[in-house]
């Protein structure tokens, strides 16, 4: 199952970042991480100072990310007798979490949202480190339902390796498209109100993706995929 999930999470991970709860607020964390003003329709900041400071930031929610990939993946090593009963449960609940996504239905407590964020106070370098984990650990409402979908994933692998592997792929999704965002901000705005335009579309595109996984979850399609796959790199 592992070569199909990669993707799934990776893909999860950049659709994460361009959701309505993370992707308009890009601005105001870039400013609190490195203390840049806008001025001229860009923000006005070392270009340096976004790396170092973005780094933090991501090394930080990665950091937690893992964390709860491994405890997904150890509880699911735990009860390995009844691994088909956890893909099927998992298989349900991410193909719930799509159809939220998606807007089919709504469970209101999946939109709650624990995390603080004070963009007046200015970062550190150690304080993005500690932001990236609180950004993590309160879970925005998007992030939650997709992220979740992940553990899931994670606590039905073969081993403590693939989970934490998974998370690993599904930060890396995430950080990719916050370090190039961040960087155009310097340049100018723009880009940011092209995307928002689209940011519901790839909304449903998350969701959509979500359902499709928790089918092949549920049906036990990811294993005989990725099966094929291997066979396939076998013979190429």
């Amino acid at each position: 199952m592992q070569e199909v999930s990669i993707w799934f999470a990776f893909f999860a991970g950049v659709l994460s970042f361009f959701s309505p709860c993370v992707f308009p607020l890009l601005p105001a964390y870039v400013s609190h991480l490195t203390g840049g003003t806008v001025e001229g329709g860009r923000m006005k900041v070392e270009r340096s100072l976004v790396l170092t400071r973005s780094v933090g930031f991501i090394v930080g929610f990665s950091i937690i990310f893992v964390i709860m990939g491994a405890s997904a993946s150890f509880l699911g090593e735990l009860f390995t007798s009844y691994r088909f009963y956890i893909e099927q449960i998992a298989g349900i609940l991410i193909i719930l979490f799509g159809l939220q996504m998606v807007g089919w239905i709504n469970l209101s407590f999946l939109l709650k949202d624990t995390r603080k964020f004070n963009s007046s106070k200015k970062g550190t370098g150690v304080g993005s480190l500690f932001l990236g984990m609180a950004f993590a650990s309160g879970w925005s409402p998007c992030v939650g339902i997709t992220l979740s979908s992940i553990l899931l994933l994670a606590s039905s692998t073969g081993t403590l390796t693939q989970g934490i592997l998974l998370l690993v792929i599904y930060s890396l999704g995430l950080a990719i498209p916050f370090i190039m965002i961040s960087f155009s901000l310097t340049k100018t705005f723009k880009v940011m109100g092209k995307i928002n335009k689209i940011l519901l579309k790839l909304n449903v595109v998350n969701g959509v993706l979500m359902i499709i996984l928790g089918f092949l979850v549920f049906s036990g399609k990811m294993q005989q995929i990725s099966a094929f796959l291997a066979a396939y790199n076998l013979f190429i």
